[in-house]
Order: structure tokens, then C-alpha cells, then sequence
């Protein structure tokens, strides 16, 4: 007997068997249970978007405030020739 055929063997052996009993109530636990994964996802997703909102809005009033992008004042001025 090879060994994929005494692994059927097997597998026909305890699908023949009675089922185990099912809890009445296993339904009901395992609705609450994804109603509760859900809402913790849609929280977490949630939050996740409202920090992201929040960082780019206080970069742009930074930024907006700041202005990075343009050359601070030279200190010294420049040679005056020709004068």
C-alpha cells in the first residue's frame, strides 16, 4: 500500500465517523465575534486617515508659515562698483 492511498484510507475512515455535536449557539458568537473584528478594523482605518489628515494639514500651515523653499536674506550686501 503506498502512502497517498493509506492517507485516503485515513481521511475515509474519519469522514465515515458520526460529526461532533454543534453548539446552538455557535452562530450568534461567531456574528458578534466579525461584527466586533469589523468595527475594530473601521476604528483603526479610521483613526489611521484622521492622524494622516491632521499631519498634512499641520505641514501645509507649517510650510505656508515658513516658506522653506525661499533663500534667507544674504548678511552681507553685495560690492557696490561703478558708482
Amino acid at each position: 500500500m503506498s502512502g497517498h492511498s493509506r492517507k485516503e484510507d485515513e481521511v475515509r475512515r474519519m469522514l465515515d465517523l458520526p460529526h461532533p455535536p454543534v453548539p446552538a449557539d455557535l452562530t450568534a458568537r461567531a456574528t458578534a465575534l466579525g461584527t466586533r473584528l469589523l468595527n475594530r478594523r473601521r476604528t483603526w482605518r479610521l483613526l489611521f486617515w484622521l492622524l494622516v489628515t491632521v499631519t498634512v494639514i499641520a505641514f501645509t500651515v507649517w510650510a505656508s508659515v515658513v516658506e522653506p523653499w525661499s533663500l534667507p536674506p544674504s548678511e552681507k550686501t553685495p560690492p557696490l562698483e561703478g558708482w
